[in-house]
């Protein structure tokens, strides 16, 4: 193997959770921030969470209502 190529490798990266978890893994950085983990993610707690989609899901509802009706007036005429 090369010695240059390989990048620094971290044994004890710190792993901290956006619920306030930490634990520790080996990767090529020393710290890493994650938005969820095993503590607070839902499939493992057994507790639905309510995603922020829900503005989206109502954009995309207009957009497709506003195309709806494009096509409505286009069958019309």
């Amino acid at each position: 193997m090369k010695k240059a190529i390989h990048p620094t490798w971290y044994p004890e990266c710190k792993v901290t959770c956006a619920c306030g978890n930490t634990f520790t893994t080996g990767a090529t950085v020393p710290e890493i921030r994650v938005e969820i983990c095993g503590n607070c993610h839902p499939f493992y707690t057994g507790q639905m969470k309510f995603v922020d989609a829900a503005g989206r899901v109502d954009a995309f509802k207009a957009k497709q209502a506003g195309a709806l009706k494009k096509v409505i007036s286009k069958t019309e005429k």
